[in-house]
């Protein structure tokens, strides 16, 4: 395998469908341990099938206590019953780059048979690292058949796997990953277009960056095989951060708009904003938080599909919103960080 990133400077090389035996004792040991855990603590379901899975939208009186056992817990126990893929693939990280102050974004060279769909995130097995990491994938399918890599973006944490991915990961690390993940965009060909509402808040951003690559990949397929646009009606993505240095992806974003200016557009919010703010990011930016308006532009209860991801009281007060505009539960896909 070798394949370059131009604009990143990024390669990745090497054939890592073989592991050396070391490596291939930790996939069978994580493997093995794994297998353990799900036995005191959670199954694995089978396949999603269809156009869309997802978690209907429910809120329940004891949230808050849920949400603060949820923070002890880790990756394994919080996605317990989420449906996961049953292989546990060989990985080498080919590529870093700081995406922000405090996020790192990896390249990752998987194998041939590796797949996902946008908006799933990765088990995250590190020799010599008890915790397992979960971490969403920022990179779309088309990019993992052009060039068999993957990208994820981490921001700095104490947790074991983001720290070790902040302090000793480096190009050449080798790590074990397996796909997870009931939060996905993945239409057929047959199926009726959506137009996508997208509401990120900080590195909830990921999955969703995920999710609007894969529409413009879409996009751009049928452009070229002269359809009117398929199953992408239009794409708006709601990002919310503390300042600009905090946005992720802004300038990818921004392309795919200025690309797409009839299909995709966004609203960069910053709540913490203290320096100017750069002039090709002024007709992007608003200050303050995701407003009931904005959120009312974009909604059609018929037409609209939309995936949150972000804290849970940020993605329980919009979610309580969209549902006072109209949209129906159902259209209401939501994955929470924690």
């Amino acid at each position: 395998m070798n394949t370059t990133d131009n604009k990143k400077g990024w390669s990745c090389n090497g054939n890592i469908t073989k592991l050396p035996e070391a490596f291939g004792t930790l996939v069978e040991m994580s493997a093995s341990c794994l297998a353990s855990a799900a036995a005191r603590s959670f199954s694995l379901p089978g396949p999603a099938t269809g156009l869309f899975c997802w978690r209907l939208l429910g809120f329940r009186s004891t949230h808050r206590r849920t949400m603060s056992s949820k923070r002890q817990m880790d990756h394994l126990q919080r996605t317990s019953n989420n449906y996961r893929q049953n292989a546990l693939y060989p990985a080498q990280v080919c590529g870093i780059t700081s995406e922000s102050e405090t996020v790192k974004r990896l390249r990752i060279a998987v194998p041939p048979d590796f797949v996902f769909k946008a908006g799933q995130w990765v088990d995250f097995f590190i020799p010599g690292v008890e915790k397992v990491g979960g971490f969403s994938m920022c990179s779309s399918p088309a990019l993992l058949q052009r060039e068999g890599v993957i990208e994820l973006a981490v921001k700095y944490t104490k947790h074991p796997p983001a720290h070790w991915v902040h302090t000793m990961c480096t190009v050449g690390s080798r790590v074990a990953v397996r796909v997870g993940g009931d939060f996905f965009f993945d239409p057929s060909p047959s199926d009726p277009p959506v137009d996508l509402l997208l509401v990120a808040g900080g590195v909830g951003i990921n999955p969703l960056y995920s999710i609007l690559l894969h529409a413009k990949d879409l996009l751009h397929l049928n452009q070229a095989s002269g359809g009117g646009g398929g199953n992408i009606g239009s794409a708006h993505l709601c990002y919310s951060a503390k300042n600009t240095q905090e946005l992720l992806f802004k300038s990818s974003i921004i392309e795919m708009c200025r690309e797409f200016p009839d299909k995709i557009s966004c609203n960069f919010h910053v709540t913490q904003q203290s320096a100017d703010v750069d002039a090709h990011l002024q007709p992007f930016i608003k200050s303050g938080r995701i407003t009931v308006e904005e959120l009312e532009a974009s909604v059609d209860p018929q037409r609209t599909l939309c995936y949150l991801c972000g804290p849970p009281p940020m993605i329980e007060g919009i979610s309580e919103t969209l549902t006072e505009l109209g949209l129906p539960k159902n259209r209401i896909l939501y994955e929470k960080w924690w």
